[in-house]
């Protein structure tokens, strides 16, 4: 029986991450809800670490999303005409 919470806890941590959402409309929605599971308090221990850092991507991946508009934004109040680029 060790076996098996381990393989759960090892799934959780050790499993490739899942996907980005496409948008980061679809990225507020999921991180709204895992938010919500986690501040209920009723989530098992083995999902929390999990939830966790799923949760921290998303919130990274908006955080990313919302610099590209604010820096295509400063591109377009610059008077620029050249497309936008990530890193640029």
């Amino acid at each position: 029986m060790p076996s098996a919470k381990p393989s759960s806890a090892a799934a959780d941590t050790g499993a490739a991450p899942e996907p980005l959402p496409a948008t980061y409309e679809a990225a507020v929605q999921e991180l709204e809800g895992l938010l919500a599971r986690l501040e209920s308090g009723q989530m098992p221990l083995d999902e929390l670490l999990g939830s966790y850092q799923r949760a921290s991507a998303l919130l990274a991946y908006c955080r990313s999303r919302l610099d590209a508009v604010e820096q295509q934004i400063r591109v377009v109040d610059g008077s620029q005409t050249r497309p936008w680029e990530p890193g640029a």
